[in-house]
């Protein structure tokens, strides 16, 4: 699974624990509100490269509904 921009950060870190250093370096709060709407756009990008970085997901590694 890719974590993507309609995920909430607790629900994230509820999954991939390891994820919750990188919410913290970037001050992104863990709330079950949705990233898109927490995250400024130029750094949610960033955000969810390193966040699939860290749990080894990627778009070549997930397909579409699976």
């Amino acid at each position: 699974m890719v974590i993507q921009s309609n995920m909430s950060p607790k629900a994230i870190v509820e999954v991939w624990e390891n994820t919750v250093d990188i919410f913290n370096k970037h001050k992104v709060p863990l709330t079950e509100g949705i990233l898109e709407t927490l995250v400024e756009a130029d750094l949610l990008a960033t955000l969810l490269k390193e966040l699939n970085t860290i749990v080894g997901s990627s778009t070549a590694t997930c397909v579409e509904g699976g």
